[in-house]
């Protein structure tokens, strides 16, 4: 008898110029998003505010209220953004770095080691190309841990 569960498969990729690139672009555009946002919400929210303060002017202040938390929230999603964009620049070639996590199902058996099929999965990739799956069973505690670098806005890569 077996079961099949998902788990987690940590993505890692080795540092290239091409990858490099890829992640500037990929920083940029999330960045123009945010921007974008923040311009939307001051362009959409400037003339309801307005015409707010005419008939009800504590609503309009708890709306305004509202709006600025927004964009600062977008703000802080911009200026962590900023911070994996200069993250980048110092990489170099030949480093590992953490892209993310994925999910995987494996099939689990009386006698597995669970810690073994759960804990150490990793995919290593150079240029788009896995070029290793490695099964870790605990990471030592001399072993270095390889920097994160995510690129979408939420923060998260999963797959």
């Amino acid at each position: 008898m077996s079961v099949t569960i998902k788990r987690e498969v940590i993505l890692r990729s080795i540092v290239t110029d091409q990858l490099k690139k890829q992640l500037r672009d990929e920083l940029h555009r999330a960045a123009g998003e945010i921007e974008q946002r923040i311009r939307q919400i001051d362009e959409q929210t400037k003339r309801y505010i307005t015409d707010l303060q005419r008939a009800d002017l504590q609503q309009a202040m708890a709306v305004r209220k509202r709006v600025e938390e927004e964009k600062g929230k977008q703000t802080q999603l911009l200026d962590a953004i900023k911070e994996r964009q200069q993250q980048v620049e110092v990489l170099d070639n030949g480093t590992e770095i953490v892209r993310g996590t994925l999910e995987s199902h494996v099939e689990v058996n009386v006698g597995d080691d669970l810690a073994t099929l759960l804990g150490g999965t990793e995919i290593v990739t150079k240029d788009d190309v896995v070029i290793e799956i490695r099964q870790r069973q605990v990471l030592s505690e001399d072993e270095p841990v390889a920097p994160t670098i995510q690129t979408d806005i939420t923060g998260s890569t999963d797959a």
